[in-house]
Protein backbone atom coordinates (compact mmCIF):
# COMPACT_ATOMS: atom_id res chain seq x y z
CA UNK A 1 0.00 0.00 0.00
CA UNK A 2 1.20 3.12 -0.92
CA UNK A 3 3.00 5.31 2.39
CA UNK A 4 1.79 8.65 3.52
CA UNK A 5 3.77 11.24 5.96
CA UNK A 6 1.81 13.28 7.59
CA UNK A 7 2.30 16.50 7.81
CA UNK A 8 -4.25 20.42 -34.63
CA UNK A 9 -3.52 21.03 -35.81
CA UNK A 10 -5.78 19.18 -38.16
CA UNK A 11 -5.36 16.05 -40.15
CA UNK A 12 -4.95 17.65 -43.68
CA UNK A 13 -1.35 18.71 -42.86
CA UNK A 14 1.62 16.55 -42.48
CA UNK A 15 3.18 15.24 -39.96
CA UNK A 16 6.63 15.62 -39.43
CA UNK A 17 8.06 12.84 -37.18
CA UNK A 18 11.54 12.65 -37.51
CA UNK A 19 13.45 13.06 -34.16
CA UNK A 20 16.01 15.27 -33.55
CA UNK A 21 19.67 14.57 -31.68
CA UNK A 22 19.92 15.35 -28.51
CA UNK A 23 23.01 14.78 -25.63
CA UNK A 24 22.39 12.38 -23.01
CA UNK A 25 23.13 12.95 -19.34
CA UNK A 26 24.99 10.87 -17.40
CA UNK A 27 23.50 9.92 -13.95
CA UNK A 28 24.49 7.89 -11.47
CA UNK A 29 22.45 4.49 -10.41
CA UNK A 30 20.44 5.25 -7.17
CA UNK A 31 19.34 1.76 -5.54
CA UNK A 32 16.30 1.32 -3.19
CA UNK A 33 19.15 0.80 -0.23
CA UNK A 34 21.11 3.70 -0.87
CA UNK A 35 19.82 7.11 0.13
CA UNK A 36 21.40 10.08 -0.06
CA UNK A 37 21.96 12.72 2.65
CA UNK A 38 18.33 14.98 3.05
CA UNK A 39 17.84 17.88 5.06
CA UNK A 40 14.45 16.76 6.81
CA UNK A 41 12.92 20.52 7.85
CA UNK A 42 10.83 19.82 10.60
CA UNK A 43 9.62 23.26 10.31
CA UNK A 44 6.83 24.28 8.12
CA UNK A 45 8.27 24.57 4.37
CA UNK A 46 9.16 28.18 2.83
CA UNK A 47 6.11 29.23 1.43
CA UNK A 48 4.51 32.14 1.06
CA UNK A 49 1.33 30.96 2.87
CA UNK A 50 0.76 27.81 4.87
CA UNK A 51 -0.86 24.88 2.72
CA UNK A 52 -3.64 22.63 3.90
CA UNK A 53 -2.39 19.22 3.47
CA UNK A 54 -4.65 17.00 0.80
CA UNK A 55 -6.64 14.37 2.33
CA UNK A 56 -6.50 12.37 -0.51
CA UNK A 57 -4.51 8.84 -0.29
CA UNK A 58 -1.64 8.31 -3.34
CA UNK A 59 -3.36 5.90 -5.74
CA UNK A 60 -2.00 2.54 -6.50
CA UNK A 61 0.02 2.07 -9.73
CA UNK A 62 -2.11 -0.08 -11.10
CA UNK A 63 -1.80 -2.41 -13.96
CA UNK A 64 -2.03 -1.14 -17.48
CA UNK A 65 -4.52 -2.48 -19.79
CA UNK A 66 -4.24 -3.16 -23.63
CA UNK A 67 -3.23 0.03 -25.52
CA UNK A 68 -4.75 0.85 -28.88
CA UNK A 69 -1.43 2.62 -29.38
CA UNK A 70 -0.07 0.97 -32.93
CA UNK A 71 3.77 0.87 -31.44
CA UNK A 72 6.63 0.52 -33.88
CA UNK A 73 10.59 -0.51 -33.06
CA UNK A 74 12.22 3.54 -33.20
CA UNK A 75 15.54 1.79 -31.37
CA UNK A 76 18.14 2.08 -33.98
CA UNK A 77 16.95 5.68 -35.22
CA UNK A 78 16.45 6.79 -32.12
CA UNK A 79 20.39 5.65 -31.01
CA UNK A 80 21.74 7.19 -33.94
CA UNK A 81 20.06 10.54 -32.87
CA UNK A 82 21.36 10.11 -29.37
CA UNK A 83 24.80 9.78 -30.93
CA UNK A 84 25.90 6.72 -29.35
CA UNK A 85 25.55 7.86 -26.05
CA UNK A 86 22.44 6.58 -24.94
CA UNK A 87 24.37 4.66 -21.76
CA UNK A 88 22.25 1.54 -21.74
CA UNK A 89 21.15 -1.08 -24.03
CA UNK A 90 17.63 0.62 -23.94
CA UNK A 91 14.73 -0.15 -26.02
CA UNK A 92 12.77 2.77 -27.82
CA UNK A 93 9.39 2.67 -29.93
CA UNK A 94 7.21 5.15 -31.10
CA UNK A 95 3.70 5.79 -32.19
CA UNK A 96 1.35 8.40 -33.51
CA UNK A 97 -1.78 9.52 -31.16
CA UNK A 98 -5.15 10.90 -32.80
CA UNK A 99 -6.78 13.65 -30.59
CA UNK A 100 -9.52 16.38 -30.99
CA UNK A 101 -8.00 19.61 -31.88
CA UNK A 102 -11.08 22.00 -30.56
CA UNK A 103 -10.55 25.54 -31.76
CA UNK A 104 -12.36 28.19 -30.14
CA UNK A 105 -15.80 28.25 -31.12
CA UNK A 106 -15.77 24.67 -32.42
CA UNK A 107 -15.53 22.05 -29.62
CA UNK A 108 -14.89 18.84 -30.52
CA UNK A 109 -13.73 19.89 -34.22
CA UNK A 110 -11.04 18.73 -36.06
CA UNK A 111 -8.24 16.24 -35.48
CA UNK A 112 -4.25 16.78 -34.68
CA UNK A 113 -1.41 13.69 -34.45
CA UNK A 114 0.86 13.87 -31.29
CA UNK A 115 4.34 12.08 -31.88
CA UNK A 116 4.58 9.54 -28.31
CA UNK A 117 8.15 7.71 -27.88
CA UNK A 118 8.20 4.66 -25.76
CA UNK A 119 11.64 4.14 -23.47
CA UNK A 120 12.23 0.82 -21.86
CA UNK A 121 9.91 -2.15 -20.78
CA UNK A 122 8.66 -1.36 -17.67
CA UNK A 123 5.08 -2.14 -17.39
CA UNK A 124 3.57 0.54 -16.01
CA UNK A 125 3.80 3.61 -18.23
CA UNK A 126 5.04 7.40 -16.78
CA UNK A 127 4.04 9.94 -19.10
CA UNK A 128 6.97 12.67 -20.07
CA UNK A 129 6.01 16.64 -20.22
CA UNK A 130 9.10 18.67 -21.03
CA UNK A 131 9.06 22.85 -21.14
CA UNK A 132 7.13 24.15 -24.33
CA UNK A 133 10.41 25.36 -25.76
CA UNK A 134 12.65 23.03 -24.68
CA UNK A 135 13.66 19.83 -26.92
CA UNK A 136 10.58 18.03 -27.90
CA UNK A 137 9.30 15.76 -25.26
CA UNK A 138 9.92 12.33 -26.81
CA UNK A 139 13.69 13.89 -27.23
CA UNK A 140 13.92 14.45 -23.50
CA UNK A 141 12.16 10.98 -22.42
CA UNK A 142 14.88 9.39 -24.92
CA UNK A 143 17.57 11.05 -23.08
CA UNK A 144 16.04 11.01 -19.65
CA UNK A 145 15.94 7.13 -19.57
CA UNK A 146 19.66 6.99 -20.17
CA UNK A 147 19.79 8.52 -16.33
CA UNK A 148 17.25 7.40 -14.09
CA UNK A 149 17.84 4.45 -11.73
CA UNK A 150 17.16 1.21 -13.11
CA UNK A 151 15.08 0.38 -9.79
CA UNK A 152 12.79 3.03 -11.53
CA UNK A 153 12.88 1.91 -15.03
CA UNK A 154 11.82 -1.74 -13.96
CA UNK A 155 8.58 -0.43 -13.02
CA UNK A 156 8.39 2.18 -15.25
CA UNK A 157 8.78 2.82 -19.05
CA UNK A 158 8.98 6.30 -20.19
CA UNK A 159 6.80 7.71 -22.47
CA UNK A 160 7.52 10.84 -24.22
CA UNK A 161 5.27 13.51 -25.76
CA UNK A 162 5.78 16.26 -28.02
CA UNK A 163 3.03 18.15 -26.87
CA UNK A 164 0.69 19.63 -29.12
CA UNK A 165 2.34 22.35 -31.84
CA UNK A 166 5.84 21.32 -31.13
CA UNK A 167 8.13 18.50 -32.54
CA UNK A 168 6.66 15.83 -34.30
CA UNK A 169 3.30 16.57 -33.37
CA UNK A 170 2.01 18.73 -36.43
CA UNK A 171 4.66 21.43 -35.18
CA UNK A 172 3.33 25.22 -35.81
CA UNK A 173 5.18 26.67 -38.75
CA UNK A 174 4.11 30.16 -39.15
CA UNK A 175 6.32 32.85 -38.76
CA UNK A 176 8.79 33.93 -41.20
CA UNK A 177 12.52 33.51 -40.50
CA UNK A 178 13.52 36.81 -41.12
CA UNK A 179 10.74 37.95 -38.59
CA UNK A 180 12.33 35.05 -36.15
CA UNK A 181 15.25 36.39 -35.85
CA UNK A 182 14.32 39.98 -35.38
CA UNK A 183 11.99 38.72 -32.32
CA UNK A 184 15.11 37.24 -30.80
CA UNK A 185 17.80 39.50 -31.92
CA UNK A 186 16.31 42.74 -30.41
CA UNK A 187 16.43 44.56 -27.76
CA UNK A 188 13.25 45.84 -26.25
CA UNK A 189 15.11 48.23 -23.91
CA UNK A 190 16.91 50.21 -26.38
CA UNK A 191 13.51 50.45 -29.37
CA UNK A 192 10.40 49.33 -29.21
CA UNK A 193 9.54 49.66 -32.90
CA UNK A 194 11.66 46.87 -34.56
CA UNK A 195 10.42 44.09 -32.26
CA UNK A 196 7.27 45.65 -32.31
CA UNK A 197 6.86 44.92 -36.22
CA UNK A 198 8.06 41.97 -35.99
CA UNK A 199 5.76 40.53 -33.30
CA UNK A 200 2.97 41.91 -35.54
CA UNK A 201 4.06 40.25 -38.95
CA UNK A 202 4.83 36.84 -37.06
CA UNK A 203 1.05 37.25 -35.80
CA UNK A 204 -0.52 38.19 -38.75
CA UNK A 205 1.34 35.56 -40.78
CA UNK A 206 0.63 32.25 -38.20
CA UNK A 207 -3.57 34.16 -38.34
CA UNK A 208 -3.56 33.22 -42.30
CA UNK A 209 -1.14 29.77 -42.06
CA UNK A 210 -3.22 28.51 -38.68
CA UNK A 211 -6.88 29.82 -39.63
CA UNK A 212 -8.88 28.56 -36.71
CA UNK A 213 -6.36 26.25 -35.44
CA UNK A 214 -4.53 29.15 -34.12
CA UNK A 215 -6.33 29.30 -30.28
CA UNK A 216 -6.44 25.95 -30.02
CA UNK A 217 -2.39 25.37 -29.61
CA UNK A 218 -2.44 25.46 -25.57
CA UNK A 219 -2.04 24.32 -22.25
CA UNK A 220 -5.50 23.63 -21.76
CA UNK A 221 -5.97 21.64 -24.51
CA UNK A 222 -2.73 20.09 -23.97
CA UNK A 223 -4.06 18.17 -20.87
CA UNK A 224 -7.26 16.79 -23.01
CA UNK A 225 -4.73 14.82 -25.19
CA UNK A 226 -2.91 13.52 -22.23
CA UNK A 227 -6.07 12.14 -21.46
CA UNK A 228 -6.39 10.71 -24.31
CA UNK A 229 -2.93 9.15 -24.35
CA UNK A 230 -3.96 7.82 -20.69
CA UNK A 231 -6.43 5.70 -22.49
CA UNK A 232 -4.89 4.67 -25.11
CA UNK A 233 -2.13 3.66 -22.32
CA UNK A 234 -5.00 0.98 -21.37
CA UNK A 235 -4.42 3.05 -17.36
CA UNK A 236 -7.34 4.45 -15.64
CA UNK A 237 -5.02 7.50 -13.99
CA UNK A 238 -2.15 8.94 -15.70
CA UNK A 239 1.09 8.93 -13.89
CA UNK A 240 3.67 11.64 -15.04
CA UNK A 241 7.14 13.38 -14.75
CA UNK A 242 6.92 17.20 -15.86
CA UNK A 243 10.54 19.15 -16.27
CA UNK A 244 10.01 22.93 -16.14
CA UNK A 245 6.98 24.65 -17.75
CA UNK A 246 5.78 21.30 -18.33
CA UNK A 247 5.23 20.50 -15.14
CA UNK A 248 2.40 23.17 -14.89
CA UNK A 249 0.31 21.40 -17.82
CA UNK A 250 0.51 18.08 -15.39
CA UNK A 251 -0.55 20.47 -12.66
CA UNK A 252 -3.55 22.15 -14.72
CA UNK A 253 -4.24 17.92 -15.78
CA UNK A 254 -4.40 17.33 -12.05
CA UNK A 255 -7.17 20.44 -11.43
CA UNK A 256 -9.06 19.40 -14.21
CA UNK A 257 -8.84 15.49 -14.04
CA UNK A 258 -8.27 14.48 -10.12
CA UNK A 259 -10.06 11.64 -10.22
CA UNK A 260 -7.46 10.43 -13.09
CA UNK A 261 -4.62 11.83 -11.38
CA UNK A 262 -2.18 9.57 -10.52
CA UNK A 263 1.46 9.56 -9.03
CA UNK A 264 3.19 12.93 -10.28
CA UNK A 265 6.43 14.45 -9.85
CA UNK A 266 6.54 18.02 -10.96
CA UNK A 267 10.77 19.11 -11.44
CA UNK A 268 10.55 22.44 -11.58
CA UNK A 269 6.85 24.83 -11.80
CA UNK A 270 6.83 28.18 -13.49
CA UNK A 271 5.90 31.23 -11.10
CA UNK A 272 1.92 31.73 -11.62
CA UNK A 273 1.62 35.23 -10.77
CA UNK A 274 -0.29 36.94 -13.55
CA UNK A 275 2.20 39.51 -13.28
CA UNK A 276 4.30 38.86 -16.61
CA UNK A 277 7.08 41.36 -15.72
CA UNK A 278 7.28 40.11 -12.31
CA UNK A 279 7.35 36.68 -13.46
CA UNK A 280 10.05 37.65 -16.20
CA UNK A 281 12.44 39.45 -13.57
CA UNK A 282 12.45 36.80 -11.25
CA UNK A 283 13.73 34.70 -14.62
CA UNK A 284 16.17 36.87 -15.32
CA UNK A 285 17.76 37.10 -12.13
CA UNK A 286 17.25 33.27 -11.70
CA UNK A 287 19.11 32.77 -14.93
CA UNK A 288 22.23 35.60 -13.60
CA UNK A 289 22.56 33.43 -10.60
CA UNK A 290 22.73 30.56 -12.90
CA UNK A 291 25.49 32.05 -14.93
CA UNK A 292 27.44 33.14 -11.82
CA UNK A 293 27.01 29.03 -10.04
CA UNK A 294 27.99 28.04 -13.35
CA UNK A 295 31.51 30.06 -13.90
CA UNK A 296 32.50 29.15 -10.04
CA UNK A 297 31.48 25.20 -11.04
CA UNK A 298 33.97 25.67 -14.04
CA UNK A 299 36.48 27.93 -12.56
CA UNK A 300 35.97 30.69 -14.97
CA UNK A 301 34.61 34.03 -14.97
CA UNK A 302 31.46 33.43 -17.12
CA UNK A 303 29.80 36.54 -16.45
CA UNK A 304 33.10 38.32 -17.14
CA UNK A 305 33.72 36.60 -20.67
CA UNK A 306 29.79 37.18 -21.79
CA UNK A 307 29.35 40.49 -20.88
CA UNK A 308 32.61 41.14 -23.13
CA UNK A 309 31.05 39.08 -25.64
CA UNK A 310 27.96 41.51 -25.70
CA UNK A 311 30.30 44.39 -25.76
CA UNK A 312 32.22 43.35 -28.48
CA UNK A 313 29.37 42.57 -30.74
CA UNK A 314 27.71 45.95 -29.95
CA UNK A 315 30.52 47.73 -31.03
CA UNK A 316 32.37 45.59 -33.73
CA UNK A 317 31.61 44.03 -37.30
CA UNK A 318 28.95 41.59 -37.05
CA UNK A 319 29.70 37.66 -36.82
CA UNK A 320 27.02 35.35 -38.80
CA UNK A 321 26.99 31.82 -38.46
CA UNK A 322 24.22 30.04 -41.00
CA UNK A 323 23.59 33.59 -42.36
CA UNK A 324 22.54 34.96 -39.07
CA UNK A 325 24.02 38.28 -37.48
CA UNK A 326 25.34 37.36 -33.97
CA UNK A 327 23.99 40.51 -32.22
CA UNK A 328 24.27 41.13 -29.18
CA UNK A 329 20.65 39.79 -27.89
CA UNK A 330 20.88 36.78 -29.72
CA UNK A 331 23.84 35.41 -28.25
CA UNK A 332 22.61 36.62 -24.52
CA UNK A 333 19.36 34.16 -25.88
CA UNK A 334 21.84 30.83 -26.78
CA UNK A 335 23.76 31.67 -23.24
CA UNK A 336 20.16 31.45 -22.27
CA UNK A 337 19.47 27.98 -23.77
CA UNK A 338 23.02 26.86 -22.49
CA UNK A 339 22.51 27.66 -19.17
CA UNK A 340 19.21 25.14 -18.80
CA UNK A 341 21.20 22.14 -19.76
CA UNK A 342 23.88 21.59 -16.71
CA UNK A 343 25.42 18.79 -19.09
CA UNK A 344 26.52 21.43 -21.06
CA UNK A 345 27.65 24.15 -19.11
CA UNK A 346 31.66 23.42 -20.03
CA UNK A 347 30.66 23.64 -23.91
CA UNK A 348 28.70 26.68 -23.61
CA UNK A 349 31.90 28.68 -21.59
CA UNK A 350 33.94 27.78 -24.47
CA UNK A 351 31.08 28.46 -27.21
CA UNK A 352 31.51 32.07 -25.50
CA UNK A 353 35.35 32.04 -25.79
CA UNK A 354 35.04 30.58 -29.12
CA UNK A 355 32.37 33.48 -30.00
CA UNK A 356 35.07 35.75 -28.47
CA UNK A 357 37.65 34.66 -30.66
CA UNK A 358 35.85 35.66 -33.96
CA UNK A 359 34.10 32.14 -34.30
CA UNK A 360 30.42 32.71 -33.64
CA UNK A 361 29.30 28.62 -34.72
CA UNK A 362 29.29 26.58 -31.78
CA UNK A 363 27.14 29.21 -29.78
CA UNK A 364 24.70 29.91 -32.50
CA UNK A 365 24.19 26.44 -32.26
CA UNK A 366 22.45 26.42 -28.95
CA UNK A 367 19.81 28.77 -30.07
CA UNK A 368 19.81 27.29 -33.56
CA UNK A 369 17.00 24.30 -32.94
CA UNK A 370 14.61 28.17 -32.08
CA UNK A 371 15.10 30.13 -35.07
CA UNK A 372 15.81 27.57 -38.03
CA UNK A 373 13.86 25.21 -39.65
CA UNK A 374 13.83 22.73 -42.42
CA UNK A 375 11.38 19.99 -43.94
CA UNK A 376 12.34 17.95 -40.83
CA UNK A 377 12.15 20.05 -38.14
CA UNK A 378 10.18 23.23 -37.55
CA UNK A 379 11.54 26.18 -35.50
CA UNK A 380 10.89 26.13 -31.59
CA UNK A 381 10.19 29.44 -31.68
CA UNK A 382 6.99 29.16 -33.25
CA UNK A 383 5.19 26.79 -31.09
CA UNK A 384 6.50 28.20 -28.30
CA UNK A 385 5.01 31.74 -29.17
CA UNK A 386 1.44 29.60 -30.44
CA UNK A 387 1.50 28.51 -26.97
CA UNK A 388 2.61 31.24 -24.44
CA UNK A 389 0.67 34.04 -26.33
CA UNK A 390 -2.58 31.39 -26.39
CA UNK A 391 -1.97 30.84 -22.46
CA UNK A 392 -1.53 34.29 -20.93
CA UNK A 393 -3.96 37.51 -21.41
CA UNK A 394 -1.03 40.23 -20.91
CA UNK A 395 -1.09 42.35 -23.18
CA UNK A 396 0.76 45.63 -22.94
CA UNK A 397 0.80 49.23 -24.83
CA UNK A 398 3.59 50.12 -26.51
CA UNK A 399 4.49 52.57 -23.68
CA UNK A 400 4.36 50.10 -21.31
CA UNK A 401 6.26 47.81 -23.02
CA UNK A 402 9.10 49.87 -23.22
CA UNK A 403 9.30 51.36 -19.75
CA UNK A 404 8.61 47.69 -18.46
CA UNK A 405 11.89 46.91 -20.78
CA UNK A 406 13.99 49.20 -19.27
CA UNK A 407 13.03 48.69 -16.07
CA UNK A 408 14.22 44.79 -16.55
CA UNK A 409 17.45 45.91 -18.26
CA UNK A 410 18.12 48.35 -15.58
CA UNK A 411 17.48 45.81 -12.38
CA UNK A 412 18.72 42.74 -14.60
CA UNK A 413 21.70 43.70 -16.46
CA UNK A 414 22.73 40.64 -18.08
CA UNK A 415 19.33 39.61 -18.73
CA UNK A 416 16.68 41.56 -18.46
CA UNK A 417 16.26 43.21 -21.62
CA UNK A 418 16.60 39.70 -23.53
CA UNK A 419 13.90 38.24 -21.16
CA UNK A 420 11.69 41.41 -22.15
CA UNK A 421 11.54 40.20 -25.44
CA UNK A 422 8.66 37.67 -24.52
CA UNK A 423 6.30 40.73 -23.40
CA UNK A 424 6.60 42.10 -26.91
CA UNK A 425 5.89 38.39 -28.61
CA UNK A 426 2.50 38.15 -27.40
CA UNK A 427 1.44 41.95 -28.56
CA UNK A 428 -0.27 41.70 -31.49
CA UNK A 429 -1.77 37.99 -30.51
CA UNK A 430 -5.67 37.44 -29.81
CA UNK A 431 -6.20 37.63 -26.09
CA UNK A 432 -7.11 33.93 -24.36
CA UNK A 433 -10.05 32.80 -24.86
CA UNK A 434 -11.92 31.02 -21.76
CA UNK A 435 -11.13 30.95 -18.62
CA UNK A 436 -7.04 30.11 -17.33
CA UNK A 437 -6.52 26.42 -16.05
CA UNK A 438 -5.98 26.12 -12.68
CA UNK A 439 -2.95 24.20 -11.02
CA UNK A 440 -4.37 22.73 -7.93
CA UNK A 441 -7.33 21.05 -6.67
CA UNK A 442 -8.47 19.58 -2.87
CA UNK A 443 -9.43 16.27 -4.74
CA UNK A 444 -6.02 15.50 -6.37
CA UNK A 445 -3.56 13.15 -4.79
CA UNK A 446 -0.05 14.29 -3.48
CA UNK A 447 1.96 14.99 -5.71
CA UNK A 448 5.57 16.22 -5.04
CA UNK A 449 6.95 19.08 -6.39
CA UNK A 450 10.76 20.07 -6.76
CA UNK A 451 12.12 23.55 -6.59
CA UNK A 452 16.01 24.50 -7.57
CA UNK A 453 17.32 27.26 -5.74
CA UNK A 454 18.95 28.64 -8.69
CA UNK A 455 17.03 27.68 -11.39
CA UNK A 456 17.16 30.10 -14.89
CA UNK A 457 14.17 28.80 -16.42
CA UNK A 458 12.04 28.50 -12.97
CA UNK A 459 13.35 29.75 -10.54
CA UNK A 460 12.98 28.09 -6.64
CA UNK A 461 10.82 30.94 -5.68
CA UNK A 462 8.32 31.17 -8.63
CA UNK A 463 7.87 26.66 -8.20
CA UNK A 464 7.54 27.69 -4.14
CA UNK A 465 4.44 29.93 -5.21
CA UNK A 466 2.82 27.26 -7.93
CA UNK A 467 2.94 25.17 -5.11
CA UNK A 468 1.26 27.53 -2.43
CA UNK A 469 -1.68 27.72 -4.78
CA UNK A 470 -1.69 23.33 -4.92
CA UNK A 471 -3.11 21.87 -1.84
CA UNK A 472 -2.19 18.91 -3.13
CA UNK A 473 1.65 19.71 -3.02
CA UNK A 474 4.62 18.55 -1.51
CA UNK A 475 7.81 20.16 -1.45
CA UNK A 476 11.11 18.94 -2.07
CA UNK A 477 13.86 21.76 -2.54
CA UNK A 478 17.00 21.18 -4.09
CA UNK A 479 19.89 24.13 -3.04
CA UNK A 480 21.75 23.49 -6.29
CA UNK A 481 21.52 25.24 -9.41
CA UNK A 482 20.81 24.31 -12.64
CA UNK A 483 16.95 23.53 -14.88
CA UNK A 484 15.31 20.83 -12.58
CA UNK A 485 16.60 18.68 -9.83
CA UNK A 486 17.17 15.14 -11.40
CA UNK A 487 20.69 15.86 -11.67
CA UNK A 488 20.52 15.66 -7.87
CA UNK A 489 20.90 11.76 -6.22
CA UNK A 490 18.87 12.88 -2.99
CA UNK A 491 16.04 14.65 -5.46
CA UNK A 492 16.32 11.86 -7.47
CA UNK A 493 15.69 8.85 -5.00
CA UNK A 494 12.85 10.72 -3.38
CA UNK A 495 11.22 10.87 -6.73
CA UNK A 496 12.04 6.92 -7.22
CA UNK A 497 10.53 5.88 -3.74
CA UNK A 498 7.36 8.33 -4.45
CA UNK A 499 6.88 6.56 -7.55
CA UNK A 500 7.82 3.55 -7.00
CA UNK A 501 7.16 2.44 -3.32
CA UNK A 502 4.65 5.08 -2.53
CA UNK A 503 6.42 6.90 -0.02
CA UNK A 504 5.51 10.74 0.24
CA UNK A 505 8.52 12.31 1.74
CA UNK A 506 7.81 15.19 4.32
CA UNK A 507 6.15 18.52 3.22
CA UNK A 508 9.78 21.03 3.21
CA UNK A 509 12.76 17.82 2.31
CA UNK A 510 15.64 19.93 1.92
CA UNK A 511 18.33 18.35 -0.74
CA UNK A 512 21.59 20.02 -0.48
CA UNK A 513 23.56 20.84 -3.62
Amino acid sequence: MPRRHPPRRSARRAVLAALLPVLVVAGCTVGPSTRPAVVQNDAPAPTEREREESGQPLPPLGEPGPSTLDWSDCASETRDRLGGAAGRNQNYECAYLTTTLDPPGMPGQGLTRMSVLKAGNGPVPLVVVNDVDGEPGTLYAARLAASLPDALLDRFSLIGVDRRGTGGSDAVRCIPPSERATLLDSDPSAGIDRPLDAARTAGQQCAIALEDEQGAIDSRRTTSDLDTLRESLGMDRLHALGHGEGSRVLAMYSARFPGKTGRMVLDGMPDPSDDHARVLGGVAGGAEATLDAAGTELGRDLRGDVTALTERLGRGAPLTSDGYRLTPQLALRAVLVGLADRERWSALADAVAAARSGDPGPLFRFVRPHVVEDQVSAARLDGTIATRCNDTATRLPADRLASTARDLAREHPVFGATVAQELVWCSPWPTRSGERGAIGSEQAPPMVVVSTETDPVTPGKGTIRAADQMPSAVHVAWKGAGHGALSSSCVTDAARAFLVDGDVPRDGTLCPA
